[in-house]
């Protein structure tokens, strides 16, 4: 196959890595581009937007991650590129104006580190030739701390998937991989080494969540994502919803009563949590968990935590300060921005018209405000 051929192949199967399959902006969904499928649309972790080229290195792997499509022994058509196919490739994406970074990851070739060194040569070429944009590299489970510090080096993020929170659950998903040392202990050492005063400082650090293949609770997940926003500094953690029948037969995502719909509103509840974490001051023990350990499918995490505390409202719009006004169901942070404007320039709010256009969501205030 010519070059053009296998990244149609690999660019298909990279949609197994399903960061931002579900947003908070319009503009972090996933898309296709018109003339290819490796080209998408993503919010760096400062915020702005970017046109990523993202492909898999080889899609034939010696892991046997149940829930991948990609597995040992699949049946997909197999191919790879060389390092040096795919940084020509990127480069005249990049010349002509299609895209500003790259994505790359790789299924397991051989070992954790012959598969870094292809990763990080990729990279390397890239840079050798003066391409400063970035490049998100994913880190492969098992990598050494040789291979990881040269990633660091290279990239301006880098990621490796936690998968699932905690050993028991992760015995369900592989038996060629160890929790503990292929997956936790590298994240400890890139978090440990994109700290502030680390020696890669300013490199971004994500991980990500396959939610619902193991038979983990949101409680679960949302624990273990405190505690790597907390005490390891990650800069994003991202969700990605099992997809049912791409898995092994025997793994506890196939037997779930939910439907492929109830993951998705799984996946987008964890997204909203992760944005109350993050950006509006929620602690770990004020998300509300249903008996079950899992968050409500029926509705918004913040309605939910809104309708357990009844002494906290109403939140006054015209005195309050912004924690307050966050914690009010509708109200996002660009109408808070608004609406703390709007009283520093000394005009009175009396009802939400006076904010702008108003739509459904921003309606959901009204029970819990007053002018």
């Amino acid at each position: 196959m010519d070059t053009l051929e296998k990244l149609k192949i690999l660019s298909r199967d990279s949609q197994y890595d399903l960061a931002c399959a579900c947003a908070t902006r319009e503009d972090e969904h996933r898309r296709r581009s018109q003339d290819g499928k490796w080209i998408y649309p993503v919010i760096l972790p400062n915020g702005a937007p970017t046109y990523l080229f993202k492909t898999l290195l080889s899609n034939e792997c010696i892991n046997n991650c149940k829930y991948c499509p990609l597995r040992a022994g699949s049946t997909n058509q197999h191919c790879s590129l060389s390092p040096e196919e795919l940084s020509k490739a990127f480069m005249s994406y990049y010349r002509s104006g299609r895209v500003s970074g790259l994505f790359l990851s790789s299924a397991v070739t051989q070992s954790p580190d012959a598969t870094m060194e292809r990763i990080n040569r990729v990279a390397l070429n890239l840079r050798r030739i003066q391409f400063k944009g970035y490049i998100h590299l994913k880190i492969i489970p098992g990598a050494s701390p040789a291979a990881i510090r040269q990633s660091l080096a290279l990239a301006s993020a880098v990621s490796l998937n936690i998968e699932t929170p905690g050993e028991n659950n992760f015995k369900y998903l592989s038996t060629t991989k160890n929790y503990l040392s292929d997956i936790i202990r590298p994240i400890e050492l890139i978090s440990a080494l994109t700290k502030k005063g680390g020696a890669y400082a300013g490199v971004k650090h994500t991980t990500q969540f396959v939610v619902g293949a193991a038979p983990e609770t949101d409680r679960q997940i949302v624990g273990y994502s405190w505690k790597l926003y907390k005490e390891l500094g990650l800069n994003r953690i991202y969700f990605s919803a099992y997809q049912r029948g791409a898995g092994a037969s025997e793994l506890p995502g196939e037997r779930s009563a939910l439907t492929n719909a109830d993951l998705l509103t799984r996946e987008h509840r964890l997204y909203q949590v992760d944005w109350l974490i993050r950006k509006y001051g929620f602690k770990l023990d004020e998300i509300p968990f249903e008996g079950n350990g899992n968050l409500s499918l029926a509705s918004d995490p913040k309605q939910a935590w809104a309708q357990m505390h009844p002494e906290f409202f109403p939140v006054n719009i015209n005195k309050d300060d912004k924690g307050r006004l966050l914690r009010v169901p509708g109200l996002g942070l660009v109408m808070v921005e608004r609406i703390l404007q709007l009283r520093q320039s000394g005009q009175r709010i009396r009802s939400l018209d006076d904010l702008g256009r108003m739509n459904k969501i921003i309606r959901q205030a009204l029970p819990y405000i007053t002018f």
